[in-house]
């Protein structure tokens, strides 16, 4: 039955790849706004060889009435609209997108593609023509017919699946000699698996998440009960990260990747930031999140000015700190630590003497390299009190372990690192478990200032990635 006419039809657009093994999949645009990156929650995942160019959250456009708004989400190689590299552009088709200076290029285009270049071949990895591993040949091969696969699903043009199975199978052995032939059955039988035919599959790996999750969240509610008594807190942590870790093999199967998924908005950000860190976390605590969204309110709330002054007037030294923390290897959006500290006002001290935009001590700023006398206070030159920061907050990361206990040295960035291992120590006495963040948060072995102020942190990093969401 065809649709009713409606009094205002909203142009079309797609993107469509221009690059790497995806060349050719075209992506239909959202109604409001469309992400892209390499992260799982983007409308628009970028995959292939040169995805290490691409952040987890690279850009968005987003529609403004009749025409489209790009906008670069803080990425960190860039994005390049026709050749130059922007912050925030209109955007008239057609045109080229390109993430990093070497990175995958998209079209963006209104008029939609003939079928030539919707159904454009994949172009096969070098490695497939040659003596190069069969292995890493079938991981290509295969992740690209399954984002094409997914992406034919997402925008409900489910008949393509069996056309890209065919195509690529065809353009397989096209390229491919008689003795790996035998990776062409394997990549088929994989191929087969994206079909309709796994459609009963993929809902019941979709049950299954779903039971593990509801008993992921008892149990967290258990420790929410328990948290004075170590060995039954003990207990149910070792039950909670058999079930993550069940729900996490999930998460990584082919099948269960291909189907669309849901997640609360702030328990993703709080995981995204964490793989950044590099540990990826399945479960967040309720009590975490419920911290961070309650921050996420008053930055919204009492502290908007603040938030809003810093985010607009004080842009350009946030990007001044992003690129001094990109250059010493650390999470660029450590650089929104000072919004929390000291709101980007560096001319007033603390109780404690510290000063500038890091909120540094004297004696922290003289042992990372700080002149700090009667004449001189580096602590509010801005690039040089950074700098000073990241070695003080390597130290800390060396001193409490990477992974998830970054947060515990992002605490004793604030509390001070004497203080927080004394709180650590005065109640679990297994050297492991007084390493691990999430640990020490689930059984209340944290300082009740270091409970508060890392959410804090994580809440302005999380506004600070995504302004517009919040109404900045």
């Amino acid at each position: 039955m065809p649709e009713e006419p409606t009094a205002v039809s909203q142009a079309k657009a797609w993107l469509v790849s221009q690059s790497g093994s995806l060349t050719g999949i075209r992506h239909e645009l959202g109604d409001v706004l469309t992400r892209v990156g390499r992260g799982p929650g983007n409308d628009v995942i970028i995959q292939g060889p040169d995805v290490a160019c691409v952040s987890l959250q690279h850009l968005e456009i987003r529609r403004e009435g009749a025409g489209f708004l790009i906008r670069d989400l803080e990425s960190t190689n860039g994005t390049y609209l026709n050749g130059e590299r922007i912050t925030e552009a209109e955007l008239h088709a057609p045109a080229t997108i390109q993430l990093g200076s070497q990175g995958p290029e998209l079209a963006f285009v209104t008029e939609e593609p003939v079928s030539a270049e919707l159904d454009r071949t994949l172009v096969i990895p070098e490695g497939i023509r040659g003596p190069a591993s069969p292995a890493g040949t079938y991981e290509n091969l295969l992740s690209a017919a399954v984002a094409r696969a997914r992406h034919a699903r997402s925008k409900g043009f489910g008949d393509q699946t069996l056309t890209i199975m065919r195509e690529t199978l065809l353009t397989a052995l096209r390229h491919t000699s008689r003795r790996l032939h035998l990776l062409i059955v394997v990549l088929a039988a994989g191929l087969v698996a994206v079909t309709g035919a796994a459609a009963w599959k993929i809902t019941a790996l979709n049950h299954e998440k779903r039971s593990i999750d509801q008993r992921i969240h008892e149990i967290e509610t258990q420790l929410q009960r328990t948290a004075g008594s170590p060995s039954e807190s003990d207990r149910l942590i070792s039950q909670l990260a058999t079930y993550q870790n069940q729900a996490e093999q999930l998460e990584h199967s082919l099948l269960y990747r291909i189907g669309p998924h849901e997640e609360d908005f702030l328990t993703h950000e709080i995981r995204t930031l964490m793989a950044e860190f590099g540990a990826e976390v399945y479960s967040v605590p309720p009590d975490f999140a419920h911290r961070v969204g309650h921050y996420v309110e008053q930055y919204q709330g009492p502290d908007r000015p603040l938030v809003t002054r810093v985010l607009s007037g004080a842009a350009p030294q946030i990007k001044v700190m992003r690129q001094v923390l990109a250059e010493e290897q650390l999470p660029p959006d450590l650089a929104y630590i000072p919004l929390v500290e000291s709101a980007l006002a560096p001319q007033q001290p603390s109780t404690a003497g510290a000063l500038g935009p890091w909120q540094l001590t004297p004696a922290t700023a003289r042992a990372y390299g700080l002149r700090v006398d009667n004449q001189v206070d580096e602590r509010l030159d801005l690039t040089k009190a950074t700098r000073a920061s990241c070695r003080y907050l390597r130290a800390l990361i060396l001193d409490f372990g990477a992974g998830s206990s970054v947060m515990l040295a992002l605490a004793a960035y604030n509390l001070g690192p004497s203080k927080v291992k004394q709180a650590v120590i005065a109640t679990v006495r297994d050297p492991i478990k007084q390493r691990n963040f999430w640990y020490l948060y689930r059984v209340n072995a944290l300082p009740k200032e270091t409970r508060e102020y890392v959410p804090k942190v994580v809440a302005a990093m999380i506004i600070g990635r995504h302004p517009r969401r919040f109404g900045f």
